[in-house]
């Protein structure tokens, strides 16, 4: 039985992927090549391993069976390379890193990409998605995850607090007015920044600290999918918005959106860096780590400089 390793990465890949097109493109392959090394492989096994479609490939029970016992051997050789080149000092070897997509292209590529320039050996892959993955089996070192982590089976660590709040562009709040209570938002357009229906619950802090967030049922004029397009959909004056800072830190700062003044805050999230518990933390993924905490500092940056006060409440 002859098989090769790139073989084998290359089968992970396209299970982790979804399809051959999309596993090409995050190896910087053609689809042919891609495809031989899984086709090779399979041959070298003596079956098949995926179940091909013209938009989707499967893992056939076989070949879960061996991308499971197969994700796990590589992550262990990844780690004893990890352990036998860290003497020499230099970063190096592969970062996979998942974040969601407005944190990803407005804070954290610039951050990532200053640390991928000061260790020259290191190769990154950083894919921005806002659907939820799971580390360990896709095969990602560190998720930035911009929430408050359930999962027992990764280790979270805190970077920055994310604070959110209401806002409307100048126009809006000259036409319609701005509410001052909660009771009063309900009164005006809204702008849902997910993929629910046109009602949506925003949520503000509880009245007592351990009670339950107070909750005002929105209808949306307007609902997206994206946090940056409902940013600009309240620039263009349709409605009242909530987002975190680091989205809408900008048009704050240059008066195209306002803060609307209300008598409680939207309840924050947090930003954490999650990674998968494991024997050995790759020192690339701790530094990593390290770095992401260090740009984040005692206060969020993307909040210096807005026009109003920042909230003195940490969130843990």
């Amino acid at each position: 039985m002859r098989y090769r390793l790139d073989d084998i990465a290359t089968f992970l890949q396209v299970v982790d992927s979804g399809s051959i097109s999309a596993a090409a493109r995050r190896l910087n392959l053609s689809k042919s090549v891609v495809s031989k090394r899984v086709s090779d492989l399979e041959a070298a096994l003596g079956g098949d391993l995926l179940q091909r479609s013209t938009r989707r490939v499967l893992p056939t029970d076989r070949g879960l069976a061996f991308y499971e016992r197969g994700r796990s051997i590589l992550r262990q050789l990844d780690e004893a390379a990890e352990e036998v080149a860290e003497g020499d000092g230099d970063l190096r070897g592969t970062l996979r890193v998942a974040a969601p997509m407005s944190f990803g292209t407005l804070y954290l590529g610039p951050v990532l990409f200053d640390f991928a320039r000061r260790h020259s050996r290191l190769a990154l892959t950083l894919d921005l998605d806002d659907r939820m993955i799971d580390l360990a089996a896709q095969g990602y070192d560190l998720a930035i995850r911009i929430t408050r982590p359930r999962d027992s089976a990764l280790i979270a660590r805190r970077l920055a607090a994310s604070r959110r709040v209401v806002c409307a562009s100048p126009g809006y709040a000259a036409a319609a007015g701005l509410p001052r209570s909660l009771a009063e938002l309900p009164q005006h357009e809204a702008i849902g920044a997910a993929e629910v229906s046109s009602t949506w619950l925003w949520q503000f802090e509880p009245f007592a600290a351990g009670g339950p967030p107070r909750s005002v049922a929105m209808r949306n004029r307007i609902t997206v999918n994206n946090g940056e397009a409902a940013r600009d959909a309240a620039i263009a004056g349709l409605g009242l918005t909530v987002l975190p800072t680091f989205i809408v830190a900008d048009a704050l700062r240059d008066g195209r959106l306002q803060q609307v003044a209300l008598d409680a805050e939207p309840v924050a999230d947090v930003i954490h860096a999650l990674y998968p518990q494991t024997r050995h933390l790759p020192r690339r993924v701790r530094a990593l780590i390290d770095h992401l905490a260090e740009s984040c500092g005692e206060a969020a940056p993307w909040e210096q400089g807005l026009p109003f006060a920042t909230s003195e409440r940490r969130v843990s």
